[in-house]
């Protein structure tokens, strides 16, 4: 089989070739139908995390070993599977959540495994779906998609849950107040289509770019706003009212984050998602005087990938752009989002 691969961190995926894998115990192995693109695989690539002043969050010094084949947004056929798997059949198609914990600790059994202290997420911890076949290793990760096209199904896996996820962290408010948007990416475009879809009062994107600020238009946001205009916490302040109950920032930047902050009301939260990377320093005192929250959301669980699932299923695919490309095509569309050139999702497609 063929693996696109960090082999080293900072440059361009390598093809290798490895014998096929052969499913033992509960392992299910899956030929590759669709792989998503994400963002964060450009970190992968990297092979850091900016933390801001300098420093860097190694992805080798936490863990990931190289080489490994990229991808945690995958659909795949069901081809093999070992004598301990249940459930499944030669032929199913299934969606993998990628958020793999330990399994056994507390956190795990609780369902929480994207928040296991020893975590084995596909494409990250373990060989991703940027290949021809997929080595999962339990029934429980895969999900039935139905008549989903397994193109829009992959996306579920990581902006789908992930922005679910965050959503459900809004709470009530949710329903009765404007929520804002920060990024309108894949992720953005993805929560602005669920945000819909879960009830969602009304939504106001920020961004940078105007073709994003544009699609998020297009697809229903309530108003647009360049981030980086001067008074753009003045003018999201406005368009909520007096300020945002919840803001959900998809970028994770330094200077998201101080708008995001900036923009809320008091008693309102910010939800931090993305992994851009940076730092701040806040002064404390407003914190409390405002009661206002900062909660970080990473990805999503087993039973919110499984809800996200059953939603799209009773209200429709979310309206996000998806493209797809060749599975050799992988370094020219890691190349093309880097510079920000993909308005919503690509997704790899093995011959």
């Amino acid at each position: 089989m063929k693996s696109f691969q960090v082999c080293t961190c900072g440059e361009p995926l390598q093809c290798n070739e490895y014998p096929t894998p052969v499913p033992t115990g509960s392992e299910v192995l899956l030929k590759v139908i669709a792989a998503g693109v994400c963002h964060s695989d450009l970190h992968l690539s990297d092979g850091y995390f900016d933390l801001g002043g300098g420093k860097r969050l190694s992805v080798v010094e936490r863990g990931m070993t190289l080489p490994v084949t990229l991808g945690h947004e995958n659909v795949g056929e069901v081809v093999a599977f070992g004598p301990d798997a249940r459930g499944l059949r030669i032929g199913d198609r299934r969606l993998v959540d990628p958020w793999m914990g330990c399994g056994e600790c507390g956190v795990c059994r609780r369902g929480d495994e994207q928040l296991c202290t020893k975590p084995a997420s596909l494409g990250v911890f373990r060989d991703g779906g940027y290949s021809d076949f997929l080595m999962v290793p339990h029934p429980r990760y895969l999900f039935d998609i139905g008549d989903i096209p397994p193109e829009r199904a992959a996306p579920l896996a990581c902006s789908g849950v992930t922005t679910y996820s965050a959503l459900k962290k809004v709470g009530p408010t949710l329903t009765t107040d404007p929520v804002v948007i920060i990024g309108a990416g894949g992720l953005g475009l993805m929560c602005l289509a669920l945000h819909k879809a879960m009830g969602g009062h009304s939504a106001v994107v920020v961004d940078i770019d105007p073709a994003k600020r544009e699609a998020a238009k297009k697809a229903g946001a309530v108003a647009v706003i360049d981030g980086g205009a001067g008074d753009a916490a003045k003018q999201i302040v406005a368009a909520t009212g007096g300020g945002a109950w919840a803001a959900i920032d998809l970028v994770g930047s330094t200077a998201t984050v101080r708008l995001g902050l900036g923009s809320l009301a008091k008693g309102g939260k910010l939800i931090l998602v993305g992994l851009y990377g940076g730092d701040i320093t806040l002064s404390l005192p407003p914190f409390p005087m405002r009661a206002i929250a900062l909660q970080g959301s990473y990805t999503g669980s087993l039973t919110e990938i499984a809800e996200l699932i059953e939603l799209v299923k009773r209200t429709g695919l979310p309206p996000v752009p998806v493209a797809t490309r060749p599975l050799a095509d992988v370094n020219a569309v890691l190349s093309e989002l880097r510079a920000g050139k993909v308005i919503g999702r690509v997704v790899l497609t093995p011959a």
